[in-house]
């Protein structure tokens, strides 16, 4: 059944990891900013008093470089478990800078075993149309882009990899070999977009990213390109609206964009009610990347049900009930998939 569904989608063959991703820059996210220069991190300390019943400190971070000859800063959170142990971790690409936040269930994370980076997208470049904001009036102080120049989507993956950066300083508490990138909608494309450009990541977990993210474009249901390029058109290089109402003429589809991922690891999470998403197309997707990784991914024959998971393979697909949101259980799913492959 599915071979089928694959074949009457038209979903293109996997071509090379580089191929793939020159695809994927060029033709919908844009090429990311280059690293920055003098990259420094100042830290105020314990900004949370008896955080987590003092089983780890919340420390606010701030990340500080040259772009292009100018400076750039932003802020982000180190939450640390304080046990004196080496532990694997999260950079959250969140909706809000909040420590904990709905989206975020800080304690519940430590108590897994957890440390987590985490920063509001907001914090690097807005979530709109205004290219001289944040990051994005850094890299094109006259508010225009070249068509393959970086949309917003591309600033907040940089970012990922900055905290990433900060990351690498703090080995002596952070487990550098079980680092994974994790995402909710358009931070959810952030993150599989952060991973595939960066392999120091060893997982990332896509929740209900959807079309332009996790989700096989052809013949999907609810957003398409055309409405997400007329709506938010800043996420992408301007070369993705060409594809508008001309999905069947793209080179490429997501699974180009999981695929690039391997063979490190991948975790595609969708919600039953999501529709918009279209949790069919995202476990499609992970049907059409499953050649790219070493161990293929493993499901019956048969698009999902409630409370399918599929964590046999190298990537992973989990449906649960309820509407977009990046939920408890969502996290839970993404901790027992991560402990299986460590």
């Amino acid at each position: 059944m599915l071979k089928n569904l694959l074949n009457e989608r038209g979903v293109p063959k996997l071509l090379s990891k580089d191929e793939m991703l020159h695809i994927m820059q060029n033709e919908v996210y844009g090429f990311l900013p280059p690293s920055p220069q003098n990259l420094h991190f100042e830290t105020e300390e314990n900004i949370i008093l008896n955080f987590c019943a003092g089983n780890a400190v919340c420390h606010k971070v701030i990340a500080s470089g040259l772009i292009n000859g100018r400076e750039f800063s932003f802020p982000f959170y180190a939450t640390l478990p304080t046990d004196g142990k080496k532990h694997p971790f999260f950079v959250h690409i969140n909706f809000g800078a909040e420590v904990p936040h709905r989206y975020q269930p800080t304690e519940e994370l430590v108590d897994n075993g957890f440390a987590v980076l985490s920063f509001c997208h907001n914090d690097i470049t807005r979530d709109n149309a205004d290219f001289t904001d944040g990051l994005a009036g850094v890299l094109y102080p006259d508010g225009k882009r070249n068509p393959t120049d970086a949309g917003k989507i591309a600033m907040w993956a940089w970012a990922a990899m900055r905290v990433l950066d900060f990351a690498e300083t703090k080995s002596d508490i952070l487990d550098l070999s079980t680092a994974t990138v994790v995402g909710h909608s358009r931070l959810g494309k952030t993150a599989l977009y952060t991973a595939a450009l960066d392999g120091r990541f060893k997982f990332a977990y896509s929740n209900d990213s959807g079309c332009s993210g996790a989700a096989i474009t052809r013949n999907k249901q609810g957003e398409t390109v055309k409405v997400i390029t007329d709506v938010f058109p800043y996420w992408f290089c301007e070369n993705y609206k060409k594809y508008a109402d001309n999905e069947h003429n793209m080179p490429f589809d997501q699974h180009f964009l999981v695929a690039s991922i391997a063979p490190r690891y991948v975790l595609i999470g969708s919600a039953s009610e999501d529709i918009w998403a279209d949790p069919d197309s995202e476990f499609i997707c992970c049907v059409a990347a499953s050649p790219a990784f070493k161990n293929s991914f493993k499901c019956e024959d048969r698009l999902p049900l409630i409370d399918d998971k599929f964590f046999e393979g190298d990537i992973g697909y989990h449906l649960r009930k309820g509407s977009h949101y990046l939920s408890r259980l969502d996290w839970q799913r993404l901790i027992e998939f991560i402990k299986l492959k460590k």
